[in-house]
């Protein structure tokens, strides 16, 4: 039985990667934002994958784990932030975070 081609694999994390870029640059509500990082964390965990799978190592299999914990981390910091954030100003524009300044 014949696997993805790693071609393929790559392009699909691209293709993620892109969408969570434009997220990220397109939007201004920090939960998109913040849904959009995690995107690209799961792009880059997929490109693991895909190397992994074609040299067949582990090592892929390991560094996706690796980017899972730090998607964890992030969201939870993230999350915690953004409620911060919300309570203090009542918005989730990430523009309105400049009246926070000192």
């Amino acid at each position: 039985m014949a696997g993805i081609p790693l071609s393929h694999g790559l392009l699909v994390a691209v293709v993620l990667f892109a969408l969570g870029l434009v997220g990220v640059l397109a939007r201004r509500n920090l939960v998109f934002m913040l849904m959009s990082i995690e995107i690209m964390l799961n792009a880059a965990g997929l490109a693991f994958i895909a190397g992994g799978a074609r040299w067949a190592q582990p090592d892929g299999q390991i560094m996706f784990i690796l980017v899972l914990t730090l998607a964890a981390a992030e969201v939870s910091v993230g999350l915690a932030l953004i409620l911060a954030l919300y309570h203090r100003l009542e918005t989730l524009d990430a523009d309105a975070a400049d009246k926070l300044k000192g």
